[in-house]
């Protein structure tokens, strides 16, 4: 019987094994593909983006060096079961009908009408692979209809605390392998999702941080750590909600929990990061590093305090925009694009172009393998605010839409009196202030509320902006 200790053992000697330069050499037409995902990491959740001063993450640093960094890049909807559905059929959560994370139980997709990402690939003869979280509504076992042949998908067979630490050594495995063909494999790590736990004062599924230090040794609170000014009532009504659930007890933090939380956050993404670092190193001493297209993304962010808020499902930046980096040197120059890019419709026609494969046709998403010019006028995002518990009598069900053009972030909603927010992201990156109920920008909501009344038509939604608007 394999006891965890030796696991362990037999997958670290697999991650810095140096393997014959007879097969290091074998080199593809088509690019081999590294899928690297993280759950709950925010777009600017990293050394690259904020300095090393309280976060260090060497390797998602090395990554975006060496490629190009989409810092406009959007999740199609911030919750897990939503956007990881949308990133691997590359439809629209509300065309899946997954809209929040219940839906892995009760929508069933279309396979009839859905092709997968796996698949997709497969079928071009590429060797696929997946290891780690899945979080999808189909079935693990049905290779015919994701398409991954090679795949160790859910909670970790040697028990939760070793997820993230098998799929490392899956991963790696898997690289270190002969290759015949080009291949496709998916690295889908758990953390800094823990940050979950750790805000409930559980224990870390994936083992412990230690204790946070005094509050003034930790990062500061964020600069948009207060709610908006003329927020939403849905929103001020959902976050009274939320905080009233005993699953969400940071109504109760005050500005040291606050700044304690951000310090836990940062220490579960550099366990993460140091996770990635093994599998970079494993892509390295397999020999194809140079030959591979490496994509490194989230399926969402954290709040992280941002305006009184932790976890996501709302549209506060932090929750909703996500990192995006394209690594692959024989094609890709290194530096940053501000092309706007929804990564759950994007994924599949940016992938199809890097490997000429036609992607399944009436796919929504555009590539963005030339990450210079920009088409898009926006980006649409979707959410459904189910999580919470009822105050104030009842919590509706309300569902909302987030475009996000090239100036202004506009968000509408289902329910509630004011169920629009207008965000000036040039003037007022931390969103502190609605302009949506300001007469001086009625003509630039009315500009928004035509865009997402275009896009309602075009995908046929049927998304309604509340009658108390």
């Amino acid at each position: 019987m394999i006891t965890r200790r030796d696991f362990i053992r037999g997958a670290g000697a697999a991650f810095f094994a140096v393997h014959a330069p007879s097969r290091a050499a074998t080199a593809f037409k088509r690019p081999n593909i590294l899928i690297v995902i993280t759950d709950e990491l925010s777009a600017d959740a990293a050394s690259y983006r904020i300095g090393t001063r309280y976060l260090h993450t060497p390797n998602m640093d090395a990554v975006a060096a060496r490629g190009r960094v989409y810092t406009r890049a959007y999740c199609s909807n911030p919750l897990c079961v939503p956007s990881r559905t949308s990133m691997f059929t590359g439809q629209y959560p509300t065309v899946t009908g997954v809209m929040d994370n219940s839906d892995l139980r009760t929508v069933k997709l279309d396979f009839s009408r859905i092709k997968m990402l796996g698949k997709i690939f497969a079928d071009a003869r590429y060797e696929t692979a997946y290891f780690g979280k899945w979080h999808i509504p189909c079935p693990t076992s049905d290779t015919a209809i994701h398409g991954f042949a090679t795949a160790e998908m859910g909670r970790g067979k040697y028990g939760a605390s070793s997820i993230d630490t098998e799929t490392t050594a899956n991963t790696a495995g898997f690289l270190h392998q002969r290759h015949d063909a080009p291949f496709l494999a998916v690295a889908s790590f758990l953390n800094p999702h823990n940050i979950c736990e750790w805000a409930r004062e559980q224990r870390l599924p994936l083992g412990p941080i230690g204790a946070p230090p005094s509050a003034n040794q930790c990062p500061p609170l964020r600069a948009d750590h207060l709610p908006q000014k003329y927020e939403p009532e849905i929103v001020a009504l959902m976050r009274r909600s939320y905080q009233a659930a005993p699953m969400f007890p940071v109504g109760n933090f005050d500005d040291a929990k606050w700044r304690q939380y951000e310090w836990a956050y940062y220490r579960l993404i550099e366990k993460v990061d140091a996770q990635i670092g093994i599998v970079l190193q494993a892509l390295r001493h397999s020999g194809h590093e140079r030959d591979t297209l490496i994509v490194m993304l989230a399926d969402h962010g954290d709040c992280q305090g941002a305006h009184l808020w932790n976890q996501k499902t709302v549209f506060y930046e932090e929750a909703s925009r996500v990192p995006f980096v394209l690594s692959y040197p024989a094609a890709i120059k290194p530096g940053t694009s501000k092309r706007l890019v929804n990564t759950g419709i994007d994924l599949i026609p940016t992938l199809c172009d890097f490997a000429g494969i036609a992607p399944p046709p009436g796919l929504p998403g555009l590539s963005v393998k030339n990450g210079v010019n920009d088409p898009r006028k926006y980006v649409v995002v979707s959410n459904k605010m189910v999580q919470g518990a009822p105050v104030d009598g009842s919590l509706p069900t309300s569902t909302g839409r987030m475009l996000r053009a090239q100036r202004y972030k506009y968000c509408a909603y289902n329910t509630g009196k004011d169920p629009e927010s207008l965000v000036d992201l040039w003037e007022d990156p931390g969103e502190m202030v609605n302009l949506a109920v300001d007469p001086r920008f009625k003509p630039i909501l009315d500009e928004h509320r035509a865009m997402l009344s275009e896009w309602c038509r075009n995908t046929h939604d049927s998304f309604k902006l509340s009658a108390e608007a």
